[in-house]
């Protein structure tokens, strides 16, 4: 006989003090889990609810899109095709946005959509896509089991196969790809052997990676909106419309976002930092007029002091200026900051902070007193700039020379022109009126001179701000073309594809072949190596 567990009580009355312990155990259990699941049911709703608010302003920019395409005709018909343009990139935005889940991209071009996120009709499990185009050139990948059966070594033959579509996309046309995969059955055992289909950038979706990246760099790189492409593509046969095109960007902004952590990583280990930002309206649909938004770069390139560190750009966006941005952004970061006289920036320099030098830009200096000159023709103007012009051709000579050489040069000649650049402007500003322009210019100057003259004591700084600008350049341009944002996340998006673009632009990447390579491997990539597809490490030849 199997004696008694040792730990049992002796008495009856514990024994049932155990029992209404372990029932109170369980009935608080049970309540635990009843709120837990109470708790999911509130947040899939609203899950739900913020789908259906979606699809609906979706709906409303469709229908107020096709009022104005009626009367666009007559007087206003600029002003009318200009809001149009605008209303168009706003429904691109929410289509993206409703495709950087695990949404299939393709259910957005399906007619039903909207109404299968409202709820009024059920979604199929998966959707059959529509055929390609048969004008369109196939190219034929087989993918065919090598050997005999992996079960008994028995001779493999084929009993059918399977076709996959993929829409490619070659500088200049369409192609298609066939993935070709013979299904073999084992003539001793009939067990059945195919080779498994390769992982596309979008499961279940038609674009390859070629196509993803045209669209991606046609977007941002060459500033072409989604509705543009859409009528590109069109006269060449290939119906892509933009919510479509929407809903590849949705995609591929997240299968980018651990890279975009990892360029993070990278920029704000530097020691020194240029950082700048330019404003990007932003369309408010609810309130029918824009709002100011601004993109921010964060560019760590240490190549003018001869390292060979590769450089990066690192974007951020954000929906107004408020300093809280870039202090976040950069509470732990130590070193120099090399930015612009915003005084959203002032937190990172003051006591009880991470040690952050801020220097200041002469380049900024410069332009404000130029743009007096060529106001008024100042003679004290003109002396002004030949005093800065002076600075500019001590640091042409030591471009790209170590930071000690640097270091050298600076203090037997930068230090003495400093000085008497400074002379300069203090005896400019006792000759000029106060509220004068180029008296503001000055003050400017010389309110900010420990921060201008930082960059005379450390080889690794800079003498301008220039290579912050020159990386927000692109967006400026962009801003002209299409016009502002979206919304707020659509500048998130756009901030992550930029740092992309413009990092593999600053290696001498082509932008469209590395996000091309990137978006073919990224889906299979380890997490833990992604490293290995930053544009720098990245062999795109593999």
């Amino acid at each position: 006989m199997q004696n008694p567990p040792a730990d049992l009580p002796d008495s009856i009355e514990d024994l049932k003090a155990i029992i209404a312990r372990q029932a109170d155990a369980f009935t608080f259990l049970q309540h635990s889990l009843a709120d837990e699941l109470a708790a999911s049911r509130q947040e899939l709703a609203a899950a739900k609810s913020g789908l259906q608010l979606k699809a609906l302003e979706i709906e409303k920019l469709k229908l107020t899109i096709a009022r104005l395409r009626k009367v666009a005709f007559g007087k206003s018909s600029e002003k009318i095709h200009r809001e149009i343009a605008q209303l168009e990139l706003s429904l691109e935005e929410l289509e993206s946005e409703a495709s950087s889940g695990d949404d299939d991209p393709v259910a957005l071009d399906h007619p039903d959509a909207s109404a299968s996120i409202t709820g009024e009709t059920s979604l199929p499990e998966k959707r059959k896509r529509r055929a390609l185009p048969d004008h369109l050139p196939r190219e034929e990948v087989r993918h065919e089991p090598q050997g005999d059966c992996a079960h008994c070594g028995g001779t493999l033959k084929q009993v059918g196969e399977d076709v996959t579509e993929i829409l490619d996309y070659v500088p200049g046309h369409f192609k298609v790809i066939r993935h070709v995969r013979p299904s073999l059955s084992c003539r001793t055992c009939e067990s059945m052997a195919q080779i498994p289909m390769p992982s596309l950038p979008i499961e279940r979706g038609m674009p390859s990676a070629n196509l993803l990246a045209h669209v991606l760099v046609s977007k941002y790189a060459d500033h072409l909106p989604l509705y543009r492409q859409s009528g590109i593509y069109a006269r060449d046969g290939m119906e892509l419309s933009r919510s479509l095109l929407a809903g590849w960007v949705g995609k591929c902004a997240s299968l980018i976002r651990p890279l975009i952590d990892a360029i993070e990583r990278h920029v704000l280990a530097g020691s020194y930092l240029h950082a700048d930002d330019t404003p990007v309206p932003v369309l408010d649909p609810g309130r029918g007029k824009t709002r100011q938004g601004r993109l921010w770069i964060y560019l760590r390139d240490e190549r003018p002091h001869g390292s060979d560190i590769p450089p990066a750009a690192l974007y951020r966006y954000s929906p107004d200026r408020k300093g809280l941005h870039p202090q976040t952004v950069l509470k732990d970061f130590t070193g120099h900051l090399h930015a612009d006289g915003y005084a959203g920036f002032n937190k990172l320099y003051g006591p009880g902070n991470q040690p952050v030098r801020e220097v200041a830009c002469w380049a900024h200096v410069r332009r404000k007193i130029h743009d007096v000159y060529e106001k008024t023709g100042s003679k004290l103007a003109r002396e002004a700039l030949e005093h800065i012009g002076h600075l500019f051709d001590i640091e042409r000579q030591i471009i790209n020379k170590p930071p000690d050489d640097r270091l050298a040069v600076r203090q037997a000649h930068s230090l003495k022109q400093l000085d008497e650049t400074k002379t300069c402007f203090e005896h400019s500003l006792r000759r000029i009126p106060g509220k004068s322009d180029l008296a503001g210019a000055f003050r400017y100057a010389l309110t900010r001179w420990d921060a201008l003259t930082c960059y005379a004591y450390d080889g690794r700084c800079e003498i301008s701000n220039n290579a912050a600008e020159r990386a927000i350049r692109p967006l400026a341009v962009g801003r002209r073309n299409w016009l502002f944002a979206g919304s707020d996340t659509g500048g998130d998006r756009a901030a992550a594809i930029y740092s992309l673009i413009e990092t593999a632009k600053m290696l001498g990447l082509d932008p469209r072949k590395y996000l091309a390579v990137v978006l073919d491997r990224i889906a299979d990539h380890p997490v833990n190596r992604i490293d290995e597809l930053l544009p720098w490490n990245i062999d795109l030849q593999a």
